[in-house]
């Protein structure tokens, strides 16, 4: 019996509409003619998704009693004796009630599909067995009901099912998905925008992983090489050299620039194993590579550049990452290197990326003097051939007389001579040059065995041979030495041209100017010092390294900058030619010094003029605000006073409740204008303490009408670490706030809830709302939204809520309530060692 096909439908997030989607599906097949039945569908008292079942058969369901209590399960026995064309079965990730013929859901539905029965189900994201961590740290909660991974990717056919955030949120709000007492709480807490965003995140990732199988499926069984681009998927090749982490790094790098980028490293080994890299390196890299989510690949090949091609095409990638070769400059005449042959190979569809990979202990370093450029290992080996060389050839040549004739020695060791200069330079082809016309005059010049020659011509040939020689030798190091002035002004010049950028753009980061200095000469520490006067101790301004130094007399290196700062380098002392790039590093990181300091004074004048515009707010706000409630209390005082009228008791408890009132007001102004004053200050110094935040909402609120506020904060909540003060404060500000730009007749919600670590208090009105151009500058001093007159006060209730969640290490962000109005969120730190409460959500979210 053929098995049946598996149709998924995968949600994004609870109520993006899968289950409808499954339904709408199951009629389009039913009025194709297919014989389909709903074996297990849950509507969750949802209307459009209850109308979608009409019309469609019901397998009736199995009634099973847990603990004096009667549930529903899907009757595995009943569908199998029905045996339709397709079932429709809802919730994949549910655990059956105990007592049910599988424990899992998605174990009935494999009966099913063992039996021949195509299924149609659905699943969220959230519940795949993978993710449940991720959604964990994401969401707060734990997915109590999971399906392994690998049932949902053997799914013949898998279709995403999403929503963006907004208009999740606003079905939510218009009641489509839950009963109108589970909205706000599902809104606080799983259904935040950023929950339902990374949620997304995950389900389009982890679709687009499958539909990568079933591409790389689909180029397999129809035998296509080329490179398909669906999918940023990056190659690095790794040699088993210390570049290979800079490889690896720099390619996760490229891959984070793009959602779902892939990077995949691979070794070629040659089949004769005599050029494998290091072990151990290799093994380092395959754990980076891996800890960087990637993967790693070991491919056998005696042609690496078409080996490296073929592992890329195979795997489709789109980028490869090679790292610039190591190999001298002279052995290019055998061949253009890996590098450039992948390159020029590679096509249109494959890009190649050389990377460069000197690393920061050694440094990438100027170049030095000419002996120092060629190496202990070259100089030896140059002088070895103009000493040695001659002598061999002698040898040789003297078996070989007279077949020889004079003429064509002299070319031999011309050619000795010149391979000398080539390894060695000007002094071991100098030697060669002389020690050559000695042995051509003493072997080879009639007569033999004598310094005597008796042939002019023979004279005059020897003359030029070791003129000849002197002059190539010459030539040959003179341009070695013009290649090597190229390279090291090249070099200054890459520097120089890095220090004028860096102007340019503005960069005043002096370490990392420091750290550039340290990796370019390869020194062990730099320090920029400087003193305040001749005869005051020196101080280290800025310092990079592990062993910097507080004096210039002990540095291995110093380069003044004036009198009072230094530059200081330790590790080894440098020539006097690496002193002008030395210099021009230390006058910028003098530049870069007072750029520092002339920001730090600019911020402390701005802080000041800011100090002072405030000062200029409040006296006008003394002046303005101040003087209508003192003109209330003082007509009324008067009034009261008066002898020439004679006042009801009606009337002087008006007049004394317009007293109480205006001397409320000044107290709350006077209030804000002294917190704002202490903000400002920087005199507020919370005293943090353990609080059940059910103690201190409350007595925020005493200063509201009655009636005008709902409270929601459940005793469950965890402690919170906040200054009960600072913090009743806060709430009184937004709440009032909220009241007075809430419309007439409506409540303000104040709710708690417990997510993660914090615990949200949410203040939530119904009034305008604030566009999100504004949500900031509300939290300014002295600012009333719109300059509405309603209300009274001078605009300084936000700016002082904020500046005191801002002093306990919490937050306040604005939000649009769902439906219309602001939604202030005061996220406050938990307690240590308090255990946040489960969310009060709703089944679908959690199970």
């Amino acid at each position: 019996m053929a098995r049946g096909t598996l149709r998924m439908y995968l949600g994004a997030a609870p109520g993006v509409g899968k289950t409808y989607a499954m339904l709408s599906e199951a009629h389009r097949r039913m009025e194709r003619g297919t014989d389909v039945v709903v074996a297990f569908v849950e509507h969750h008292d949802r209307a459009r998704t209850e109308v979608m079942l009409h019309g469609l058969e019901a397998v009736r369901r199995k009634e099973i009693e847990y603990r004096d209590t009667v549930f529903t399960e899907m009757d595995v026995d009943a569908v199998l004796a029905r045996r339709p064309e397709v079932a429709l079965v809802d919730e994949m990730a549910h655990t059956n009630i105990p007592g049910s013929r599988n424990e899992k859901r998605w174990q009935d539905i494999e009966e099913l599909l063992q039996a021949g029965i195509n299924v149609i189900s659905t699943v969220n994201i959230q519940h795949l067995e993978s993710l449940g961590d991720v959604v964990e740290s994401i969401t707060g909660v734990r997915q109590r009901e999971t399906v392994p991974d690998e049932v949902v990717r053997r799914a013949d056919q898998i279709e995403l099912v999403d929503m963006s955030p907004q208009a999740l949120r606003r079905r939510m709000a218009h009641g489509n998905i839950y009963a109108s007492d589970k909205v706000d709480a599902a809104l606080s807490n799983y259904f935040r925008p950023g929950n339902l965003t990374a949620l997304r995140e995950l389900a389009l990732l982890w679709v687009a992983d499958r539909a990568d199988e079933y591409l790389r499926q689909y180029r397999t069984d129809h035998r296509i090489s080329a490179t398909w681009q669906a999918r940023e998927r990056i190659v690095v090749g790794l040699t088993g050299g210390p570049e290979g982490r800079t490889l690896i790094r720099r390619a996760a790098r490229m891959a984070a620039k793009g959602a779902g980028g892939e990077i995949l490293a691979v070794h070629i080994a040659r089949s004769d194993g005599l050029t494998a890299g290091s072990p151990k390196e290799l093994a380092v890299q395959r754990t980076l590579v891996e800890d960087l989510g990637g993967s790693f690949h070991h491919v056998v090949g005696d042609d690496v550049p078409g080996a490296l091609l073929d592992f890329a095409r195979g795997v489709n990638a789109t980028q490869v990452v090679l790292g610039t070769s190591r190999r001298p400059a002279w052995q290019y005449v055998f061949g253009p290197g890996v590098g450039a042959t992948v390159a020029r190979e590679s096509g249109p569809d494959l890009d190649v990326h050389i990377v460069t990979h000197e690393h920061a202990a050694k440094g990438r370093g100027l170049p030095v003097a000419r002996g120092a450029q060629l190496g202990r290992s070259r100089v030896i080996a140059g002088w070895l051939t103009g000493v040695l060389g001659p002598a061999l050839l002698c040898l040789v040549l003297t078996q070989l007389h007279p077949a020889l004739g004079i003429a064509t020695d002299m070319l031999l060791f011309m050619t000795l001579t010149v391979a000398a200069a080539l390894v060695g330079g000007l002094y071991p082809a100098l030697v060669s040059a002389v020690g050559g016309s000695l042995m051509l005059n003493y072997f080879f010049a009639p007569p033999l065995h004598t310094f005597t020659i008796a042939q002019p011509e023979n004279l005059i040939a020897i003359v030029i041979f070791v003129v000849v020689g002197v002059a190539v030798a010459s030539v040959v190091d003179l341009a070695a030495r013009r290649t090597h002035q190229a390279a090291r002004l090249q070099s200054e010049a890459e520097i120089l041209s890095y220090l004028a950028g860096s102007v340019l753009r503005g960069e005043h980061s002096l370490d990392a100017l420091l750290e550039r200095v340290r990796e370019t000469f390869a020194m062990e520490a730099v320090s920029l010092l400087e003193r305040a006067g001749e005869h005051d101790a020196w101080t280290c301004a800025a310092g990079v390294g592990s062993r910097q130094c507080l004096r210039p007399e002990d540095a291995d290196v110093e380069v003044p900058v004036s009198d009072n700062l230094s530059l200081a380098l330790v590790g080894r002392v440098l020539p006097a030619s690496d002193r002008r790039v030395l210099s021009a590093f230390a006058a910028q990181a003098a530049g870069v010094l007072d750029r520092q300091r002339l920001e730090d004074e600019a911020a402390r004048a701005h802080k000041l003029a800011e100090g002072n515009r405030i000062r200029t707010a409040l006296l006008a706000a003394v002046s303005h605000d101040l003087r209508t409630p003192l003109a209330a209390i003082k007509a009324a005082v008067s009034s009261l006073r008066s002898d020439d009228v004679a006042w009801s008791e009606e009337d002087e408890a008006e007049l004394l409740e317009g007293i109480e009132e205006g001397a409320d007001r000044l107290d709350n102004l006077v209030g804000n204008l002294l917190d704002m004053s202490r903000l400002q200050t920087g005199t507020v110094t919370p005293l943090i303490r353990e609080v059940d935040l059910d103690e201190v909402v409350p007595k925020a609120l005493r200063g509201v009408p009655d009636g005008s506020v709902a409270l929601d904060v459940p005793e469950t909540l965890p402690m919170v670490s906040v200054d009960p003060g600072l913090l009743e404060r806060s709430v009184a500000n937004i709440v009032e706030n909220a009241v007075k730009y809430s419309p007439a007749g409506t409540q303000v919600l104040v709710a708690a809830s417990a997510l993660g670590g914090h615990v949200d208090l949410r203040v939530v009105d119904r009034g305008p709302g604030v566009p999100d151009a504004a949500k900031e500058r509300i939290f300014e001093p002295f600012q009333r939204y719109g300059d509405a007159p309603r209300g009274n006060g001078v605009g300084l209730g936000l700016a002082v809520a904020r500046g005191f969640a801002d002093a306990m290490g919490a937050t306040l962000q604005p939000e649009d309530t769902p439906g219309g109005g602001l939604t202030m969120v005061l996220t406050l730190p938990a307690a240590p060692g308090s255990v946040p409460a489960a969310p009060d959500l709703p089944a679908e979210a959690t199970t």
